[in-house]
């Protein structure tokens, strides 16, 4: 299994020459199976998704985007994913069943007078609907969804099992269990079952690191993570690597380092920021080799 980091800034892009190391992109990340040469299975579609065009060659994109939830970081690179918007593309855009049309809710931010084009005036082949929990097969991965506490709209996290590789790593780019489920034993949020269930022993955890500990006890409840939980959701959960995700829109390429820096932990759990043209390649049994994309 290949993951690509294409956009892993939260909430909102963050341009500038503070922010060009780490990127400041919104949240995608393309997965590749084993020995295939085109990503196939996408993670949200933030403004990061345009990189994903450079991954497919130029060549027309045939798979799905698989949706954490409907918020405009995770949706707005929706239009301007060149790679689907050509003849010859066929992409299915899959989000958490919300009690109504997941293609209406898209309709909502693109059409006017918000946006000129509809989702259905782009070219290819483009179906949506909804996803359940439970266990599912998508793009031949094995995809857990599990909803997770995140404020304003329903959200899940996911897990994605590769059977030929046995590799594996869960995604949950904004989940917030301080605001929605209390302190917790580190005044984090709680180590709840949906997110022990998509972690368990996972090679790699994406997880949301928008805050600190301290700023997490100041932050308007938004519904995200201190990095903190993330580090130690993945030691509890025995994940091989935390990537710390979804970087303040105002966090330097300085300081998510010394975030990072400060987390690294003695255990087995090794962590790691996310960065944009980041890869790893998982081949099972958690041996991983990374490369800049």
């Amino acid at each position: 299994m290949r993951v690509d980091f294409c956009g892993v800034r939260g909430s909102t892009p963050a341009p500038g020459e503070a922010f060009l190391d780490v990127g400041g992109n919104t949240s995608c990340v393309a997965v590749t199976h084993q020995g295939a040469g085109l990503p196939t299975l996408i993670l949200d579609a933030g403004t990061g998704i345009r990189a994903v065009t450079a991954l497919t060659g130029g060549r027309a994109f045939r798979g799905t985007i698989l949706l954490s939830h409907l918020h405009w970081d995770h949706t707005q690179g929706l239009p301007f994913f060149e790679a689907a918007d050509r003849v010859g593309a066929s992409t299915t855009v899959l989000a958490p069943e919300q009690g109504a049309a997941v293609d209406r809710l898209i309709d909502r931010f693109m059409s006017p007078p918000s946006f000129p084009v509809r989702l259905g005036e782009l070219r290819g082949d483009w179906q949506v609907g909804s996803i359940c929990e439970g266990q599912q097969h998508i793009e031949r991965f094995e995809v857990l969804a599990r909803e997770i506490p995140h404020k304003g709209g329903r959200t899940f996290g996911y897990r994605i099992e590769e059977l030929a590789s046995g590799a594996s790593i869960a995604y949950l780019p904004d989940h917030g269990p301080r605001d929605a489920l209390g302190a917790g034993p580190h005044g984090w949020g709680p180590y709840h079952p949906a997110a022990m269930e998509l972690a368990d022993n996972v090679d790699v955890l994406i997880h949301d690191a928008q805050h600190t500990a301290d700023e997490l006890l100041t932050a308007f409840p938004f519904g995200h993570s201190a990095a903190d939980y993330a580090v130690e959701l993945g030691r509890r959960s025995g994940a091989g690597e935390v990537v710390l995700f979804h970087h303040h829109p105002s966090r330097t390429d300085p300081e998510v380092a010394a975030m990072t820096s400060s987390l690294q932990t003695l255990g087995q759990t090794r962590v790691s920021a996310a960065v944009e043209g980041r890869r790893i390649e998982l081949a099972g049994g958690r041996c991983s080799q990374e490369a800049t994309a």
